[in-house]
């Protein structure tokens, strides 16, 4: 691997990050422009009207002169009817932004865009958007774009004012094949738990007359398709890991803070899809383990390598 930096091209990386950020936070105004006002307030009759019985028992349509108007139903402003699909709009550009972002880093360092905690996060919030945009391809779920845009800019502008490192060569641990395999699988994974947490978020705090808020089962629909997709990957990336550990310190497992909150996390998942799919423990009990297991994950990825050492507190985090 080249030791030497394109400082051109590391220059363009920290640039498109902060359009990202930018194209995330108008994305996110949009999208809550678009939850609060693209709606009718008041939906439309979903009752038909009441009929008139006959004397032999039928029913009969009221005459036309006697029906009762249908309740007027406010339509939305006519600008709040374009700021969802601009919402979509920005979001897609500022995943292409954050992808740039990723591939010019990596290009300047002739490696793998993903070696510190500035990098793995940045690719973490991409991978979050991802899930968001792909997800919304099949499921429409809009809904859920605001609150994705709040994860995901809150998370770059940690990194940005935290974790951000100047780009360079990595320790010779991490210059191996297993990264693009362990720490690949590892963000796709966390971008899909992302995505559950912020369902389980607002599963907890959605009141049931609130008519802006998804509703509770769009929101246990979400967070289990994200799961159930994640948590397979998640697996892999543990098992990834251990192999790269097996190559790299001749041993599976050495009870290092990451890979026991690794393991943890793995089980607090498989405890909320234990739990989603036994009788009786459905909704809010199933969501709260979901959250205690998107915790442990948020721990790990962050936490471990912040406040704990070990053979993995190489991930230069700024002091």
């Amino acid at each position: 691997m080249p030791a030497e930096v394109d400082a051109g091209l590391a220059l363009l990386s920290d640039q498109l990050i902060l359009a990202t950020v930018l194209l995330y936070v108008f994305a996110m105004i949009g999208y809550a422009l678009d939850l609060g006002f693209g709606r009718s307030k008041v939906k439309a009759r979903a009752v038909a009207e009441p009929a008139l019985v006959t004397v032999g028992g039928g029913t009969a349509a009221p005459p036309a002169s006697e029906e009762s108007p249908a309740p007027a139903v406010k339509a939305p402003p006519a600008w709040a009817m374009w700021a969802g699909p601009v919402a979509v709009g920005l979001s897609w550009l500022g995943w292409a932004a954050n992808l740039g972002s990723i591939l010019t880093r990596g290009l300047a360092v002739g490696r793998w865009p993903w070696g510190n905690m500035y990098e793995f996060v940045v690719a973490m919030c991409f991978a979050a958007v991802s899930a968001f945009l792909f997800m919304n391809l099949r499921y429409r779920i809009r809904f859920l774009g605001a609150f994705v845009m709040v994860a995901a800019t809150l998370g770059l502008g940690f990194s940005v004012r935290y974790l951000q490192v100047q780009a360079g060569p990595v320790v010779p641990a991490l210059n191996s094949y297993w990264v693009a395999i362990h720490v690949s699988a590892a963000i796709i994974a966390s971008g899909l738990f992302i995505m559950a947490g912020v369902s389980g978020v607002l599963y907890l705090i959605r009141k049931g007359t609130s008519v802006r808020l998804p509703s509770l089962a769009d929101l246990d629909r979400v967070a289990h398709r994200a799961i159930v997709i994640a948590f397979p990957i998640w697996t892999f990336a543990v098992i990834a890991g251990a192999l790269w550990a097996d190559k790299a310190w001749g041993r599976y497992w050495g009870w290092d803070p990451k890979e026991v909150w690794a393991f943890i996390t793995w089980i607090a998942y498989a405890a909320y899809l234990h739990a989603r799919a036994t009788a009786g423990f459905k909704g809010k009990a199933a969501m709260i383990v979901q959250l205690i297991a998107f915790a442990c994950l948020l721990f790990n990825l962050v936490g471990v390598n912040i406040f704990l050492g070990g053979l993995h507190s190489y991930a230069e985090v700024p002091g």
